[in-house]
């Protein structure tokens, strides 16, 4: 077997991607998608992830197209609403 048919197609590296990429680590991190049995939420870690699309949010702004706009703020409004469900079961 080749690398080529144990690996599935990488998707196209776009703006798209990159804030699926950012959000996916960050709910992994928040223990949202879980990925080994007993795993803790790092929520340092997901903070980081998180920080990096508001970065991008600032960077970015008047320079997106509306569906990428929309992509990227529904990602930090549903990360900042996790994090606060994250904080209120730790407390």
């Amino acid at each position: 077997m080749t690398d080529d048919e144990a690996r599935p197609q990488l998707p196209p590296a776009d703006f798209d991607f990159l804030v699926f990429s950012l959000r996916m680590q960050a709910e992994v991190n928040l223990g949202l998608i879980p990925m080994e049995d007993g795993d803790e939420p790092d929520v340092e870690l997901a903070r980081h992830s998180f920080d990096m699309l508001q970065v991008l949010q600032e960077k970015t702004r008047g320079n997106l197209t509306d569906a990428e706009k929309n992509s990227l703020d529904n990602s930090v409004t549903e990360l900042r609403y996790r994090f606060e469900q994250t904080a209120t079961k730790q407390a």
